[in-house]
């Protein structure tokens, strides 16, 4: 079954120096693991949520608007589009993720008919 991960993080906490070094070979440890495992089918990081544009159509008429369309503590800043035997195995891949030390990550199934 395929999954959506979608990586959350308050953009406003900043890490060290020594943190950030971590966080980037810890995640690129991960997808190396999770790519070795043929789980992971594609992923990558989003840029800030100031550099999101929200689009609505209401009536017809089309709504844009900068920034996200939630104002809440945590963005999205990736995904990782995982294939999974079932949801047990897609929450053991997300737990191994870095930014679930210090962030949320959503695994969502898709929907499949």
């Amino acid at each position: 079954m395929k999954y959506m991960l979608l990586i959350c993080r308050d953009e406003s906490v900043a890490l060290e120096a020594d943190e950030s070094a971590d966080m980037a070979s810890s995640t690129q440890a991960w997808v190396t693991e999770m790519d070795g495992r043929g789980v992971r089918l594609l992923g990558n990081r989003l840029r800030r949520v100031a550099d999101a544009t929200t689009v609505h159509v209401r009536g017809g008429e089309t709504l844009v608007a900068d920034g996200p369309f939630a104002e809440t503590k945590e963005q999205i800043a990736g995904f990782d589009l995982i294939e999974c035997a079932d949801l047990d195995e897609a929450i053991e891949v997300a737990a191994k993720h870095p930014v679930a030390r210090y962030g949320t990550i959503e695994v969502r199934p898709f929907w499949e008919e």
